[in-house]
Order: C-alpha cells, then structure tokens, then sequence
C-alpha cells in the first residue's frame, strides 16, 4: 500500500480572493439587519466590528430591544 496522498499534499494553503471576502462581508451585514439593526447603521460598521457583534447575536438582538424600550419610553 502506498502513501502517495499523504505525501504529495499541498505545500501552502490556497489564497483567499478578494471577492470571497467580499461576499462573506456582505452576507455578514445581511444577518445584522436578519437580527433587527437598521441597514443605515450597518453600513456605517467597520468589518471587524460586524464580526465582533456577530459572535454573540443574542446580545445584539438585546441590546437593540434595550435601545427600541427606551426610545419608545421617552416618546
């Protein structure tokens, strides 16, 4: 038996394109507003920071529920 698959792996991993990274951007704005934040908002975040939020959705979804009771109490 041989090991040729073994042996012959790749020596580095593949590039990542621009244009994936591009799409992963997008569809990460398209899940924060999913969650309820307004798509202005969203697009004034920087990418790193949308990652960030994205790692715990339900205290996004809080806060915004936070935010909406305490506009709605002083109006």
């Amino acid at each position: 038996m041989s090991d040729h698959n073994h042996r012959t792996k790749h020596l580095r991993r593949p590039v990542k394109s621009h244009a994936e990274k591009l799409r992963r951007q997008a569809n990460q704005r398209k899940r924060l507003v999913a969650l309820g934040m307004p798509e202005a908002e969203v697009s004034k975040l920087q990418p790193d920071v949308v990652r960030t939020m994205l790692h715990r959705p339900m205290q996004v979804v809080a806060a915004l529920a936070k935010r909406q009771a305490k506009a709605e109490a002083q109006a």
